[in-house]
């Protein structure tokens, strides 16, 4: 992990007085230690071997410093997601999303779907929503992150780290507790099966290790499989000779496509076992189509959308369309003002500025589903740690479920996306400034 070494790691007693972006600018008082997260992650069986594995693979999974955002902000984020959820509750948007979505988006397994993220951008005054995930990872790396901080004189609740990362571990497991008992089980919830492609390969399969633990501390025994591992037969989904009750999905197959996967689709759909997130999830909310929708103030007016919801939503989602031919000149007239996402895309791959673009890649997105994004620049944070840059960029991301923030966090980065490979970026602490 890296040094998180900043100019002054003690308290300043003048940050009470400032605002958010004066903090984001001049505070350096609430970074956490490098020790102090290595002793955050090893409270428990794995923990060495997570710890190692992230000074191998990761060294930049975490910020020097936190992040700072203003009342306001916090709740234009929150009047957002709410307004959000509002809407793809609604009868009309699932027929018209699920219409045009795979066969499998529409079979409904009753659980809800674990870890939306909420990713938005900031401004002085307004907040902008570029996308919504349905796998969203990082909630355990920062509860360690909220363990091993301290916090300053702008921050009330600073000394509660242990306690707020206390209560999101148990909110964790009672979601996945929820999901089994919506997914229609009245027994207890006993196995859990973490899927992933090669997930040793993965590059976030430290927190892997960290919901097998968690889990295990739950009295849920948990496995971290290959999907191609596991079988369906005689109406289970099978793990060597264990009968998998719940699948924690991580793959970024989201309409569970691929050969290997075949036996957790079938399972999925013969409700076999409890799958979350699962396809359906994806369809509703994660598809970057969907975003066009969501600024499309005709289309939402016909979907029985309220004037206020719609007030909302256009003020607090940047525009996006999806791109046509029929659009291609005047988007490409135009290039500097978008950003293009692939409809099914994550984690910013093949996503592109329109100011960086190439004539090449300009075509593949042509000849590909994607949309484009009215540019929100990201707001940024002053650089914190030796061989840091002066300025990083971040976005904040609210992890939810059934509609409820469980945790905020940031992103700090340098670059065209989000990317933990910068130095002195990674997930952060956030903060509601209080001055």
């Amino acid at each position: 992990m890296q040094d998180f070494a900043t100019p002054d790691s003690g308290f300043e007693p003048g940050c009470a007085t400032l605002d958010a972006a004066q903090l984001n600018a001049s505070c350096f008082c609430a970074a956490p230690s490098a020790a102090a997260l290595a002793e955050a992650l090893q409270q428990h069986s794995d923990g060495p071997e997570v710890v190692a594995l992230i000074r191998e693979r990761c060294p930049h999974l975490f910020a020097a410093l936190p992040v700072f955002v203003s009342p306001g902000q916090a709740a234009r984020m929150a009047r957002l997601i709410g307004a959000v959820e509002e809407v793809i509750a609604l009868p009309a948007w699932q027929d018209a999303v699920l219409a045009d979505a795979p066969p499998i988006a529409r079979h409904d397994p009753g659980a809800r779907g674990v870890f939306y993220g909420y990713d938005f951008h900031l401004g002085d005054d307004a907040v902008g929503l570029i996308e919504i995930n349905t796998n969203a990872g990082g909630a355990l790396l920062n509860a360690a992150l909220a363990r091993a901080g301290h916090g300053c004189s702008a921050i009330e609740d600073a000394g509660n780290g242990a306690a707020r990362a206390l209560a999101l571990e148990d909110a964790i497991v009672e979601m996945f507790r929820a999901e089994w008992r919506l997914g229609g089980r009245s027994a207890p919830l006993r196995t859990i099966v973490i899927v992933d492609d090669e997930p040793e390969n993965q590059y976030l399969y430290p927190e892997f290790l960290l919901f097998r633990q968690l889990f295990a501390r739950h009295d849920i025994e948990a496995l971290i499989v290959d999907p191609s591992m596991l079988r369906w037969e005689a109406g289970s989904l099978w793990r060597g000779d264990l009968i998998v009750d719940l699948v924690y999905n991580r793959l970024t197959d989201f309409m569970l496509a691929a050969p290997g996967h075949a036996a957790l689709r079938d399972a999925y759909l013969a409700n076999a076992v409890v799958l979350t997130p699962h396809p359906r999830a994806h369809a509703l909310y994660a598809d970057k189509r969907n975003l066009a929708l969501l600024t499309d103030d005709a289309r939402l007016a016909a979907l029985g959308v309220s004037e206020a919801t719609r007030a909302i939503l256009l003020s607090g989602i940047p525009h996006t369309e999806q791109v046509r031919a029929s659009e291609a000149e005047r988007l490409w007239r135009t290039l500097r003002d978008w950003f293009f996402k692939p409809a099914a895309g994550y984690g910013g791959r093949a996503a592109y500025r329109g100011d960086k673009l190439t004539k090449r890649a300009w075509q593949d997105i042509l000849d590909g589903d994607y949309v484009a994004q009215a540019i929100m620049v990201p707001p940024a944070r002053t650089g914190g740690s030796a061989g840091a840059p002066d300025q990083l960029k971040f976005d904040i991301r609210s992890y939810t479920y059934d509609g409820q923030v469980q945790w905020t966090a940031a992103r700090v980065y340098q670059g065209q996306t989000t990317n933990f490979r910068t130095p002195g970026g990674g997930f952060a602490m956030v903060y509601t400034a209080q001055g």
